[in-house]
């Protein structure tokens, strides 16, 4: 079994969180602790294809093995349960992963349960600063606060961008911010 490496650089780590299907496996593990068949079926994919990308989860220390438990057959079973630790991990360019994986999670979805608000502003530096600094303050406070026994899993994705004229920025503008920290996965 790979064991969670605490000597793996941060590139290592910034290339595991860099994958769609490494945030949906870590939102799947997120509340409870999942086999890699249990990852594979849900993701429709097959185990071997799926046990690649939990070892690199798990060496990276994003994924911890728990107890090992038997199987409907009797066969020997390790669930993997998400550390936390992506939560505040700074990761380089991750915005069209991040986007992607949202993609990926809502397909099929109903409309009805898809809440979705846009809002177009027009905001100088520091109220714009203002506005992130308050979203990532609340993110950070849901963040730490204990699973609701009661709950359901959800997940929350703001984005931020400057609006784009013709496919042109507009005037005046400083174009995409190349973000320093991003908050992939918000365990």
């Amino acid at each position: 079994m790979t064991e969670w490496d605490p000597t793996e650089t941060p590139l290592a780590r910034n290339r595991a969180l860099s994958s769609p299907l490494r945030l949906r496996i870590l939102r799947f593990c997120l509340y409870q602790a999942r086999t890699n068949k249990e990852i594979a079926d849900a993701l429709g994919m097959n185990p071997a294809s799926t046990l690649h990308h939990v070892r690199t989860l798990v060496r990276t220390g994003f994924l911890l093995p728990q107890d090992p438990r038997h199987g409907k057959r009797g066969a020997r079973e390790i669930p993997y349960l998400a550390s936390g630790r992506s939560w505040g991990t700074t990761v380089d360019n991750v915005a069209p992963v991040v986007i992607e994986t949202f993609l990926q999670e809502i397909q099929g979805l109903p409309p009805a349960q898809i809440h979705v608000r846009r809002l177009g502003l027009k905001l100088n530096a520091a109220h714009s600063e203002q506005m992130l600094t308050r979203f990532r303050a609340l993110a950070d406070e849901y963040a730490a606060m204990p699973a609701d026994d009661d709950g359901v899993p959800t997940s929350v994705l703001f984005v931020h961008h400057p609006d784009q004229a013709n496919g042109k920025m507009p005037a005046g503008s400083a174009g995409p911010a190349s973000a320093s920290r991003s908050d992939v996965d918000g365990e």
